[in-house]
């Protein structure tokens, strides 16, 4: 986006830019400066609202257009390496967020299908041009690949490997997304598959992708599967669970699961336990979502399972999320005008401000495997050759 420098000319505008530039100082981003990570700032009332609402102020005022960055991702990278968010301070946005994340259940049954409607339901189009063909929505496996398609193969793999799916074991897959993961399973480990999901356009795809095979995708929430299952996976779901709802979650989910069943659990996690996320992704990208800590998991778990293997592989989310940008950015205009200026600043934001944040450490993804306790002999992490 072509835009110029635009000051305002006010007294406290100028202040604030003053104070923005100081406060990056210590990460090596300079406002206006030569460097591809430098904020380029087209309107200086921007560093206002910045200042004013953290994180929030500066994903909207890049939407809008008020600001630029050549190499956001490593932007912010740099600014989270050196702890820039807790250095100045929440914002109102984040304070209050948080009081509503202690108060009520934002993860309730009923709220639960707000990120369907808001998120996953946004168009199987736009999904369709960022992913890889399998349409794997987490964070790829890259030890060995060096493409997007073969990382999340290797993904898909490995975790077939880690849950030792045997021919004739029945899978549950919660949140199974657009079926990629169950169709995989299904069609080289020869396990039957029951796929749940709370977004109606993933179901609809997904349908059609495990058509022919084993496999029965239902739309529904976690808290209404019953049943039992030889092993259970959930991909990038437990994001959406919340910290209110974890040890109810692993409850039933012990429940679901046969006496000798293993579990694998693929999950983001946060270095530190919190009760909310941050502001912008809340409010434009996943709704109600938040982070896992350690500490949350270990709580959550250690009344029903034998926590078998913990596989972190964070540092793995920075060349997915890259790949995916790069994949999105050469469809938008294909993708016709539903999806506007705005709303590509949006998503490009999203995806790179991620892709720092992982580059920096400040977020991780964690692959648990989790038995009742009844794994005589132990667990033994598979490897791919």
């Amino acid at each position: 986006m072509d835009v110029k420098y635009q000051p305002t000319g006010t007294r406290f505008s100028r202040w604030s830019e003053s104070k923005l530039e100081k406060l990056l100082a210590p990460s090596g981003v300079s406002i206006n400066g030569n460097q591809p990570f430098d904020l380029q700032l087209h309107r200086s009332e921007a560093a206002t609202r910045i200042l004013q609402q953290g994180t929030l102020g500066l994903g909207e005022t890049y939407m809008e257009g008020a600001w630029d960055c050549e190499r956001l991702d490593v932007m912010v990278e740099k600014l989270l390496a050196t702890r820039l968010d807790s250095k100045a301070g929440k914002g109102w946005s984040a304070r209050i967020f948080h009081l509503a994340a202690r108060m009520v259940n934002l993860q309730s049954k009923v709220r639960a299908a707000i990120v369907a409607e808001r998120h996953y339901d946004i168009g199987n189009d736009l999904f369709g041009c960022m992913l890889d063909p399998s349409m794997n929505y987490s964070c790829g496996y890259w030890l060995r690949a060096d493409n997007l398609t073969d990382a999340q193969i290797d993904k898909m793999e490995l975790i077939c490997r880690k849950l030792e799916l045997q021919p004739g074991m029945k899978l549950l897959d919660i949140g199974c997304g657009w079926g990629g993961m169950a169709r995989y399973a299904a069609q080289n480990f020869g396990v039957e598959v029951v796929g749940i999901t709370i977004s109606r356009q993933q179901a609809v795809l997904a349908r059609e992708k495990v058509a022919g095979l084993p496999v029965e995708i239902r739309e529904c929430d976690y808290r209404e599967v019953s049943g039992k299952y030889d092993r259970i996976v959930s991909i990038g779901m437990f994001e959406h669970v919340g910290y209110k709802n974890y040890r109810a979650y692993f409850r039933h989910c012990r429940e679901l699961l046969s006496d000798d069943g293993l579990m694998l659990l693929h999950t983001i996690g946060g270095n530190e336990s919190s009760a909310h996320t941050d502001p912008w992704i809340n409010k434009y990208i996943f709704p109600n979502g938040m982070l896992p800590s350690i500490a949350q998991l270990g709580k959550a778990t250690e009344a029903d399972f034998v926590m078998e293997d913990w596989h972190n592989f964070g540092a793995f989310y920075d060349p997915t999320l890259m790949a995916w940008h790069e994949r999105i950015n050469t469809c938008w205009e294909q993708l016709g005008e539903r999806y506007d200026q705005r709303f590509r600043r949006m998503w490009n934001y999203y995806l790179l401000s991620c892709a720092g944040a992982f580059r920096a450490r400040r977020m991780q993804l964690w692959q648990l495997v989790l038995a009742k306790g009844n794994l005589r002999g132990g667990y033994r992490r598979p490897t791919l050759s």
